[in-house]
């Protein structure tokens, strides 16, 4: 080694000396941001593509669009969702597969959004909470299908038919209200 490369490399590492300790010295100065979390939950911004936990979306009626195909746990990478289906004879004679329990592992999941984008019916999306901590993990398994499923949805009116008569009004189907208390909901369901 020369003596002319012994003083170029000391200049060099002095050189990157000043510009590490630039860096350190600008970040001493520049002010400090503590975010309070717990207490400033009502002003806290969570962007609209965060994805925390799979839910179902429910029409007004407390219809769900879920037809039991089984695409979105076919396409889980975990296993992490679970569906069991049930063959149900329609009125005129027909039978069809219907959504019996949808289970839902947050523990197990990555939040890939395979099942969301191959779902035909847009029947689930993540929600936006991300407060999803809890002390045991058999309570990160959730039932998706907590609404009591209806007997039958409403089917659309046919467009060629002519119009019923003013008398007679068809029989709106019964609404039935969810069920609120989840303690009262997991009883129900290990009785069964």
């Amino acid at each position: 080694m020369s003596i002319k490369e012994y003083f170029v490399s000391i200049f060099k590492g002095f050189h990157s000396l000043l510009k590490g300790m630039a860096v350190t010295g600008k970040e001493l100065v520049t002010p400090k941001v503590t975010e309070q979390y717990p207490e400033n939950r009502a002003e806290l911004h969570i962007p609209e593509r965060f994805r925390a936990a799979l839910e179902f979306i429910y029409d007004d009626n407390g219809y769900h669009k879920c037809i039991a195909c089984g695409s979105c746990e076919r396409n889980c990478p975990n296993q992490t969702i679970s569906i069991t289906k049930r063959m149900v004879e329609l009125p005129d004679g027909k039978k069809k597969q219907k959504l019996d329990k949808y289970t839902y592992d947050l523990g197990s999941c990555t939040f890939c959004g395979l099942c969301v984008q191959v779902c035909p019916t847009n029947a689930i999306r993540f929600s936006n909470d991300f407060e999803q901590a809890v002390f045991t993990r058999e309570k990160l398994v959730k039932q998706l299908n907590y609404l009591p499923e209806k007997d039958d949805a409403p089917a659309p009116a046919p467009a060629a038919k002519p119009a019923a008569p003013a008398a007679v009004k068809p029989a709106a189907a019964p609404v039935e209200k969810p069920v609120a208390d989840e303690s009262k909901q997991e009883t129900k369901e290990n009785k069964e």
